[in-house]
């Protein structure tokens, strides 16, 4: 196989482009570093797309691998064919290959091995040779018969046979894929509920009768009947044409009208249905579970990007506050780089309820650190939270906003050794008033130290395989951290273990050299940095900027390797490092186009692509690319939920994105729902195509249900923009 080849063919990608992606990838170069420095050799391809090229590269490699293992198996058995050979080239799934090799196997004991070892091959190789002139098989059989191997009889003999022609046609590669392809296309998913009294039937009571093609059902309702099999509330089968399945098996075998052609129909359907169906049935399933996972996986992964790069709430003061109950809530005063100024215990909330108490602790705290802003944690007591929080900003003379913002992973954080280590004077509770209030200030800064698999924007995350998971996870982690860009001076050791060409390692390094020698000024100094060598130099400068250092471009995501070329396309305008500064580059984009763009990327020495992202760094240095989108939606004010009326039309925050639709907040504590039917007035076939966790969007009310605490809404018809964060 020719892996640059169907690479470039799946992809629709040059095979220019592909060679240099898999010799980048091959000389250990990060994705990121490709996609942001690359762009010529690439072809322009955004990370995203060269993570699927990696997975996918690795996966043909994988397969070409395993060719050449079942190659030289059979091979080395004196068996490979031309045709098997063929088969193996041709072969385009690990799947189809241990088909291929399924006859050359070695087998673990079997009624088929047993026969042979009792030396029924050769009637078997009878039976399946249908010789018309054979007249009684009886006949034939009876010289078989050899009581020292337990083959008393011709019947013996017969049944030995057909075990051994069972197997035969349950390990025709060919006829396996054409069973499972007619399975895939044709079979239906069936579910019986069982233990129906038993505490958590309920869940699954969808699936009681339950009846769906293969070929059409979801990957969550696969997901959540995996559960439900392995929690031991359902039964579950694929139903398929057993008669037409034999039939597929005889046209393969049967050649005619023999003696034989009886015992061969029997031997055939004992095959498919003791050793093909129960076999196929696992593959498909494994294969339904496997499309599953993937878009669970996927829509994990657009969900977490999505929340990570919200927009920071910069320059503002924050008070986190940690809801709770009995022992009260948590508060917690950040200044605008995320310093903690001051923490205290309120009581606002039941059983104490000392909410005028309580206000007046607040009212002190806001005008003693001048808090802008108001962080709010959605968990337990969050309701009653927002109400007090409400109700005092009421009585504020001073411009103060509150949001509610995800709090899932907060005690993760505060229970884990970084916060400890962060924080060692701080109990658990107070760390996590701390993190609520940095969440909203930068999402992703605070987000990155916390387990994605505990943010809370995922589905059926604990069903898919971890593994998977966690890879796709730490891309999306890696992608946004290097497509933002971390200040060297203040990052998190954290942050900095996500930073291209870098680990924990080698980030823990950084720290140590800043708090020994004090801030970095120039990007060089990184190379000073034990296990900091020339090649992780190369991979991660570009990605970290220095605010206030010796040269304005450590300020922008130009890499090093293009500061010579960037001074000379300075100095051919007739710009300086300070005019970069004042931001008084405006007319250097026309100027570059009227000299002919081509002509002034090849005077400076970098390709078209390159030229123009120095020019957006220099016409805007230290910018964040999550300035330009749509701030969080910040409150002033609570609605209840009683208040909603069917009609009304409110702006709300995506909060999760799933299979089945999108929650949204509308500021009544409890999330809408939004199911895919309602998003769009044309056909969904995934949410994520149309709303963005972060997203902010107008919605209208279709629906409340007090009793069960559901608001139903849509975003059909309703006039306004939305905004994507």
């Amino acid at each position: 196989m020719d892996i640059i080849t169907k690479l470039c063919d799946e992809f629709s990608i040059k095979k220019e482009n592909m060679n240099n992606v898999v010799s980048l990838i091959d000389d250990g170069n990060t994705i990121p570093f490709i996609a942001r420095y690359r762009k010529e050799m690439t072809g322009h391809l955004d990370d995203q797309i060269l993570r699927e090229v990696f997975d996918r590269l690795n996966y043909l490699r994988n397969l070409e691998k395993r060719k050449e293992e079942v190659s030289s198996s059979i091979t080395e058995q004196e068996k490979m064919t031309d045709e098997i050979m063929t088969a193996l080239s041709n072969a385009e799934t690990l799947t189809e290959v241990e088909d291929i090799y399924r006859p050359f196997k070695p087998k673990k004991k079997t009624r088929a091995t047993v026969a042979i070892a009792k030396g029924l091959q050769g009637l078997a190789d009878i039976m399946l040779s249908q010789d018309e002139t054979v007249k009684s098989i009886e006949d034939v059989a009876a010289a078989y018969i050899n009581s020292e191997k337990e083959v008393n009889t011709v019947e013996d003999s017969i049944n030995g046979a057909k075990d051994i022609v069972a197997e035969i046609v349950s390990d025709n590669a060919e006829l396996r894929k054409l069973l499972r392809k007619v399975m895939l296309n044709n079979g239906f998913i069936t579910c019986k509920l069982l233990k129906k009294e038993e505490d958590g039937a309920k869940t699954y009571e969808m699936y009681d009768d339950f009846n769906e093609s293969v070929i059409e059902i979801k990957g969550h309702r696969i997901l959540a009947i995996n559960r439900g099999e392995k929690e031991g509330f359902l039964k579950v089968s694929i139903d398929t044409n057993d008669d037409v399945m034999v039939r597929f098996c005889e046209k393969s075998f049967i050649k005619n009208e023999s003696i034989f052609k009886p015992y061969l129909e029997a031997a055939i359907k004992d095959g498919y249905l003791r050793l093909i169906r129960p076999s196929l049935e696992r593959e498909v399933r494994n294969y339904l579970t496997g499309i599953a996972n993937e878009g669970a996986i996927k829509v994990f992964d657009t969900n977490l990007r999505s929340l990570l790069l919200i927009p920071p709430i910069k320059n503002k003061v924050t008070l986190g506050l940690d809801p709770a109950y009995r022992t009260g809530c948590k508060i917690a005063v950040v200044d605008e780089t995320g310093k903690v100024l001051d923490t205290t215990v309120i009581y606002p909330t039941p059983p104490q309820s000392k909410v005028e108490e309580a206000k007046e602790v607040l009212k002190k705290l806001i005008a003693k650190h001048n808090v802008d802003i108001i962080s709010i944690g959605n968990g337990t007591a969050s309701k009653e939270s927002e109400i007090f929080v409400a109700d005092l900003i009421k009585e504020i003379d001073k411009k103060v906003s509150y949001m509610v913002v995800n709090e899932a992973g907060a005690s993760v954080y505060s229970a884990s050794k970084l916060a400890a280590k962060e924080f060692p004077d701080f109990d658990v509770s107070l760390r996590s008033a701390v993190s609520i209030a940095r969440r909203l200030q930068d999402p992703l800064s605070e987000l990155i130290k916390i387990d994605p698999k505990s943010i809370g924007v995922g589905q059926y995350q604990h069903d898919v395989p971890q593994n998977e998971l966690d890879n796709a996870l730490q891309g999306v982690l890696e992608g946004c951290v290097n497509s933002v860009g971390v200040d060297l001076n203040t990052a998190s050791e954290k942050l900095l273990s996500f930073v291209s060409g870098l680990n924990s390692s080698v980030a823990k390094n950084i720290v140590d050299y800043r708090e020994n020698n004090g801030k970095f000024i120039k990007r060089e100094q990184l190379l000073k940095v034990s296990k900091l060598g020339e090649k992780a130099y190369k991979q991660c400068a570009g990605f970290l900027r220095i605010m206030d250092g010796e040269n304005i471009l450590d300020n922008t995501a130009v890499h090093p390797e293009s500061y010579e070329a960037t001074k000379k396309l300075l100095s051919k305008f007739g710009y300086t490092s300070e005019d970069v500064k004042e931001r008084k580059l405006s007319d250097l984009p026309s100027k570059i186009k009227a000299e002919g763009t081509e002509k002034v990327s090849e005077e400076i020495g970098v390709g078209v692509d390159t030229l123009n992202d120095i020019v957006v760094e220099l016409l805007k240095p230290g910018r964040d690319i999550r300035d330009s989108l749509p701030k969080p939606i910040l409150r002033s004010d609570l609605m209840d939920i009683k208040d909603l009326k069917e009609g009304m039309i409110i702006k709300g925050t995506v909060r999760n994105v799933v299979d089945f639709g999108a929650f949204v907040d509308i500021g009544v504590h409890q999330d809408g729902l939004v199911h895919i039917s309602e998003l769009s007035d044309k056909f969904v076939k995934r949410p994520e195509e149309v709303v963005k966790v972060g997203q902010v969007v107008d919605v209208k009310v279709i629906g409340v249900d007090l009793r069960k605490n559901k608001i139903s809404l849509t975003m059909k018809g309703v006039n306004g923009s939305t905004q994507t964060a």
